[in-house]
C-alpha cells in the first residue's frame, strides 16, 4: 500500500507536466485492476491443477500427469486455451443483454473484493476502515449474477439452480455475517489491517473457534461447493444456472468459483489465523500459506462428503449455524464487558 503523501506528490509531478489528474490516477487503477486479474488467473489454473490432483489421490489414482511434463502441470492451461477457442453459443430465445452481463457480475464482485485483502504488511490495495463490511456486502453481488444467469437463460434447470442460489446465500449469510461479529468485538474495528496487528500474539481461532467452524461452514456453502452445491446440482439440474454457458463465458463462471473460494479463506485467514503473522518467512509468504491450506481442506471436503438435500441445507443454516453464532457473540460480548 502507498501512502497517500506519495500518491500526492505523484499526482503533483504529473500536474506539473500539464497532464490532467485523471490520468495517473487511472494509470494506477488500471495497473491495480491488472496484477488483481493476473494473481486470480494464476490461482485459479494452479487451484483447478491441485483439485484434480487430490481428488485423484483421494480416488486412489493419479490424475493430470502428461500435458506440460510434471504431474501435468499445463493441463489447467490447455484447458483454458480451449475455452477460449470454444464458440460461444447464446440461446434463441435467451434475454441476450442480461445473459451476456451476468458472469461480468459475478466475476466483477468476486475481483472487487480483493481490494481490502491485506496480503502482508503494505500489501494492500486499501486498508479501508470498513473492510470486513466492504467484503461481505461487495462478495454478495455474486449471487445477483447468478440469478441473472439462471433467469435470462430461458432454461427451467437454470432459473431453478438460481433460486436455489439465492435461498441459499441469503440464509448463510446471516450466520456468517454474526460470525465473525465475535472477532471485530475484540478488536473494536472493522479493518483488516488492525484486526491482523490484533493478533500478534494469540490467534483469535483459539479464543473464536465455535466461530471459525460457523464460519468455515458458512464459506463452504457461500461458494456452492460440495456438500452445499445445490445450486449445481449435476444430478439434478445438469449444472444448474450456467447450464446453457459455454466457450469463454463459462469460463469467467468458473474462474469467479475459484476467486471466490480464495476470498472466503483469505478472510477467515486474516481474521481467525493471524493473516500474515508468523516467524523467519516473509509475511505473505505466511499469507498464502494459510490461505492455501483452507483451500485444501475446502477441496477435502469436496471429495469426502456427499450432497446434502435442499431441507438438510436450510435445516443446518437456520437450526444449527445460526444459534451457534448467536452463542459465540452473546458469550464474547460479556466476556469483552466483564474481563
Amino acid at each position: 500500500m502507498v501512502s497517500p503523501g506519495a500518491l500526492d506528490q505523484f499526482y503533483a509531478l504529473f500536474e506539473a507536466w500539464g497532464i490532467p489528474w485523471i490520468v495517473p490516477r487511472l494509470s494506477i487503477m488500471l495497473g491495480v485492476v491488472s496484477i488483481i486479474i493476473g494473481f486470480i488467473s494464476v490461482a485459479a489454473m494452479f487451484l483447478i491443477w491441485w483439485e484434480r490432483k487430490i481428488s485423484a489421490h483421494i480416488q486412489a489414482r493419479f490424475g493430470p500427469m502428461r500435458v506440460g511434463g510434471w504431474h501435468g502441470w499445463a493441463q489447467s492451461i490447455a484447458d483454458g486455451i480451449k475455452l477460449l477457442l470454444k464458440e460461444d453459443i447464446i440461446p434463441k430465445n435467451a434475454d441476450r443483454p442480461i445473459f451476456i452481463l451476468a458472469p461480468m457480475v459475478v466475476f466483477a464482485s468476486a475481483l472487487a473484493a480483493y481490494v481490502v485483502i491485506p496480503f502482508g504488511p503494505g500489501l494492500i490495495v486499501q486498508d479501508l476502515n470498513i473492510g470486513i463490511l466492504y467484503i461481505i456486502a461487495i462478495s454478495s453481488l455474486a449471487v445477483v449474477g447468478i440469478i441473472m444467469a439462471g433467469w435470462s437463460s430461458n432454461n427451467k434447470y437454470a432459473a431453478l439452480g438460481a433460486l436455489r442460489s439465492a435461498a441459499q446465500a441469503v440464509s448463510y449469510e446471516v450466520p456468517l455475517v454474526i460470525s465473525l461479529l465475535g472477532p471485530i468485538l475484540l478488536v473494536g474495528s472493522l479493518s483488516m489491517t488492525k484486526i491482523v496487528e490484533a493478533q500478534q500474539y494469540l490467534w483469535f481461532i483459539v479464543v473464536q473457534p465455535l466461530a471459525f467452524l460457523t464460519y468455515f461452514t458458512c464459506a463452504v456453502a457461500e461458494t456452492n461447493r460440495l456438500p452445499f452445491d445445490i445450486p449445481e446440482a449435476e444430478s439434478e439440474l445438469v449444472a444448474g444456472f450456467h447450464v446453457e454457458y459455454s466457450g469463454m463465458r463459462f469460463a469467467i463462471f468458473f474462474l469467479a468459483e475459484y476467486a471466490n473460494m480464495f476470498v472466503v479463506c483469505a478472510i477467515a485467514t486474516t481474521v481467525f489465523l493471524g493473516g500474515w503473522q508468523g516467524p523467519f518467512l516473509p509475511g505473505w509468504v505466511w499469507f498464502l500459506i494459510k490461505t492455501f491450506f483452507l483451500l485444501f481442506v475446502m477441496i477435502w471436503l469436496r471429495w469426502t462428503l456427499t450432497r446434502v438435500r435442499v431441507d438438510q441445507l436450510m435445516h443446518v443454516a437456520w437450526k444449527v449455524l445460526l444459534p451457534l453464532a448467536f452463542l459465540n457473540l452473546g458469550v464474547t460480548g460479556l466476556a469483552t464487558l466483564f474481563l
